[in-house]
């Protein structure tokens, strides 16, 4: 009968093996170890945002390359034909019309050829303007890109915080089986009462509580990413031990007057203003180019004889607009104008650039010094806990005692994961202040 009863014990243990296996094994397949390399990457591939900017980057290269084409010759080809209608010709006064031979057909064909010398500066300044742009557009693509990639590593140090605390929570259940056994025995001897049982047991259950929040942020990073939605993503945890060296305040700053994507854009902006006068300027100077032609057609246009007539000419153009002199003076001002608000606007984002990199650079130490605050607070919780844990035992302290005593060696150990994976985002988020990212 004992016999029995233990080839049944094995053979539901082998069904319930080979029925969860599947289960596991997928997971296992499912899981992506994701690194913050790679996350970087996937990330700045498939963003829509990072898309649409390096598009508006091809436009302005277009348009660059389209100021470069004013620079050559304009050449127009034409061709015409048509009938020529009877002439009257009246010698003398409108009386004795007299009506001669002339062919019926006419025919005109023609090339002509436009050369700009000097325009006054402003083919030239289109040109500069068109590469401005198209390094506004560079720029701008950075700053989003930049962007991206802090918005991405907050979430997947959310997702980091989330395995975390899966992680300790299941070192507390393992710890809770272990304590509830314990009493258990403790209530078998009498020394406990079923209340410490009832207690131990709730607190396991609370623990046990499944947490969907892990799937839940890996889908967000999928659909970013690019990725399978069912596909679950598992960070890379050497990231958090990771020693970065941190340097002066000065530096920072000075990095980031250098590189900061935001501050190179409005430094172009002013450049790009300047230029607007350059090209309000050229319209108060005259404009000369070169033109040629060359014409073949029939009949001759002065005795109307049916033969073909070829002509051609080549000569200089020069032109000067003086309705400029009044148009073009507020338009002048307007352009001054505008650089100095340029400049005012340069002033201002430095100001900012000063407060952002001193709040992230104090913000990181501060995580920094979090983390050495509660390195010890976990130490001392951990040692709290096995001082309670030695009395209840003894029946020196009572059940809740204990509980209170897991609950801070708990809250001391998320607390730390917390604050290494805010650290983590702190030096981010100053190097991307410092356009270092």
């Amino acid at each position: 009968m004992r016999y029995s009863t233990s080839s049944n014990f094995l053979r539901l243990l082998l069904i319930h093996i080979l029925a969860v296996a599947p289960l596991w094994l997928t997971a296992q397949e499912n899981a992506h170890l994701l690194s913050v390399d790679e996350l970087f990457r996937l990330g700045t591939e498939n963003s829509l945002q990072l898309k649409k900017s390096k598009l508006q980057e091809v436009i302005y290269n277009d348009q660059k390359k389209s100021a470069y084409t004013d620079r050559l010759p304009d050449i127009q080809v034409g061709a015409s034909a048509g009938i020529i209608g009877q002439p009257v010709i009246f010698q003398r006064g409108l009386s004795h019309p007299v009506r001669p031979e002339t062919p019926d057909w006419s025919q005109n064909y023609n090339i002509n050829l436009t050369q700009p010398l000097y325009q006054g500066g402003r083919i030239q300044a289109q040109i500069h303007q068109a590469e401005l742009k198209e390094q506004i557009a560079a720029l701008t693509s950075a700053d989003n890109e930049a962007e991206i990639k802090l918005v991405l590593l907050q979430q997947y140090m959310t997702l980091f915080s989330y395995y975390k605390q899966r992680e300790v929570l299941a070192r507390n259940i393992e710890e809770s089986e272990h304590r509830l056994k314990d009493i258990r025995r403790m209530k078998k001897e009498g020394i406990v009462t079923r209340n410490d049982e009832i207690r131990s047991e709730l607190q396991l259950t609370n623990d046990r509580l499944a947490d969907n929040s892990i799937s839940i942020a890996s889908q967000q990073l999928d659909i970013l990413l690019g990725l399978d939605e069912s596909q679950l993503i598992v960070p890379d945890t050497t990231l958090l031990y990771t020693a970065v060296s941190m340097s002066d305040y000065d530096t920072y700053v000075q990095l980031a007057y250098n590189n900061y994507p935001g501050m190179q854009i409005v430094r172009q902006q002013t450049l790009l203003a300047e230029n607007d006068i350059r090209l309000t300027k050229a319209n108060y100077l005259p404009s000369l180019s070169l033109h040629a032609g060359n014409t073949l057609a029939r009949p001759l246009s002065t005795t109307l004889a049916d033969m073909y007539n070829n002509n051609w000419n080549i000569g200089l153009s020069l032109s000067y607009n003086l309705s400029s002199l009044y148009q073009n003076k507020h338009k002048m001002h307007e352009a001054r104008q505008t650089v100095q608000l340029q400049k005012y606007a340069e002033e201002l984002l430095m100001q900012n650039v000063r407060i952002q990199i001193r709040t992230a650079y104090t913000r990181h130490k501060e995580a920094l010094n979090r983390i050495e605050a509660l390195k010890l607070s976990v130490s001392q919780a951990e040692e709290n806990y096995r001082i309670v844990q030695n009395r209840y035992l003894n029946q020196l302290s009572i059940l809740t005692d204990l509980l209170d005593a897991s609950s801070v060696r708990l809250d001391a150990e998320l607390q730390l994961t917390v604050a290494r994976t805010q650290a983590i985002y702190t030096y981010y988020e100053l190097q991307r202040t410092c356009g270092m990212l």
